[in-house]
């Protein structure tokens, strides 16, 4: 019996919504709607996350959909977060403005390729690099406080925002450890105080999206450096064990 051809619906159908979502992003952002820009990278994070989840649970995985996944996350996490903050702060640095993004742009090209060819023999309890999106939702969330909150002028633009999105691309070509969380196991059991802790996070979160999001990624991309130092210095101290 020949089998069927064609591809799984469920999960692409999340895998288009996240495609979707970035490229509004840049749509509005070309129409100086940035702060709907900035959401919809966000939502494109979530539904993100939830195609390859539901593709798991559903055992609809597929060679088609990882590489359909890594060309709606180079949109929505790589080319809208990079033109996004172009249009929004570094329209004005002529030349040093468009290389800046696009160096966001080729580094998340960079990083998902070394992920899509190292997958297989990567320890799963940490990435390798900043995760791209985790590099657009500081963007985003910038982008969105700064909106919010009108702080936006030419001394943020080449103070932070310039800066920022340079050392953004950096750390996701970089061999800096991050946490994946992959080991923590949704279905199973947790402690009751998980739930209390969870509980005033949503509500933050709901108080102030814009900052607290942003808190939130810009925590996570600075908590890699600092993991990989304290894991070289943890190095170091057993191999200075042996010798005293």
């Amino acid at each position: 019996m020949k089998r069927r051809r064609g591809i799984y619906l469920l999960p692409n159908l999340f895998t288009t919504g996240a495609l979707f979502a970035g490229f509004y992003s840049i749509i509005a952002s070309i129409n100086q709607h940035f702060e709907a820009a900035a959401i919809a990278i966000f939502v494109a994070m979530i539904l993100d996350g939830m195609d390859g989840r539901i593709a798991r649970m559903t055992n609809t995985q597929s060679d088609f959909g990882m590489q359909y996944d890594s060309l709606s996350d180079m949109v929505s996490f790589g080319m809208a977060p990079a033109l996004v903050m172009y249009q929004w702060a570094l329209f004005g640095m002529g030349k040093l403005g468009w290389l800046a993004a696009f160096v966001f742009t080729a580094s998340a090209a960079l990083r998902l390729s070394r992920f899509n060819t190292q997958a297989a023999s990567q320890d799963k309890r940490y990435f390798q690099g900043l995760p791209s999106p985790a590099a657009a939702a500081v963007l985003a969330g910038m982008i969105w406080c700064g909106t919010v909150y009108n702080l936006i002028d030419e001394t943020t633009s080449l103070v932070f925002c310039l800066p920022v999105t340079v050392i953004l691309g950096i750390l996701m070509v970089s061999n800096v450890r991050y946490h994946s969380f992959k080991e923590f196991d949704l279905k199973g059991r947790v402690p009751f105080m998980a739930i209390l802790v969870i509980v005033p996070i949503f509500v933050l979160i709901a108080m102030e999206p814009p900052l607290v999001l942003f808190l939130l990624a810009a925590s996570y991309a600075i908590s890699g450096p600092i993991l990989t130092l304290l894991t070289l210095r943890k190095h170091r101290e057993a191999r200075k064990a042996p010798e005293s």
